[in-house]
């Protein structure tokens, strides 16, 4: 029988703290940000085994989620709230509330949150060892600081230069 992972209080909010099952309302989550990127309440306890990784992602109007990227595994989105502008394989694509996205291996993509508030996106994604990532340079993407500076799978030349991630508290709700 699977047991049920105990919450750890941290400053901000609740977390997983070990493996197990467990239930957790959003309000009540350890949420992270960083300045260029939004923020996201990872729903996962860190000495993760699972199949499965799930976050939400809080994005204002003109903020990239990531960097433009292709996973070796597949991923889906849910917009939950608001709205955001998907770039899929060098194309924009407009998205609100309840639009889907699947992404199966290698689909390059990047969510931009956009019009008039925050943006909430539900983000589930296939975890396997030996998981690739590539960052390739995007034009559009680059427009809202989402593309790397150069073609690489590395996350941390992807990434260089990225501000502090921070512990906050929940955005919930989101002024609605």
């Amino acid at each position: 029988m699977t047991r049920e992972a105990p919450l750890e209080k941290t400053k901000f909010g609740l977390t997983p703290a070990t493996k197990g099952w467990f239930a957790l309302n959003l309000k009540d989550a350890a949420w992270h940000a960083n300045e260029e990127y939004g923020c996201w309440a990872g729903l996962e306890a860190e000495d993760r085994d699972d199949q499965l990784g799930v976050n939400v992602h809080v994005l204002q109007p003109g903020q990239p989620a990531c960097k433009y990227h292709a996973e070796s595994q597949t991923e889906s989105f849910l917009v939950l709230s608001g709205e955001a502008m998907l770039i899929v394989e060098g194309e924009e694509r407009p998205l609100k509330q309840w639009d889907f996205v699947h992404c199966p291996p290698g689909v390059h993509h990047l969510f931009v949150g956009s019009g008039a508030g925050p943006c909430a996106i539900l983000m589930i994604g296939t975890r396997a060892e030996g998981s690739t990532l590539r960052y390739p340079v995007e034009p559009l993407a680059a427009k809202v600081g989402g593309s790397s500076s150069e073609d690489t799978s590395d996350p941390k030349v992807a990434y260089a230069g990225r501000g502090p991630i921070e512990e906050v508290a929940s955005p919930w709700p989101l002024g609605d």
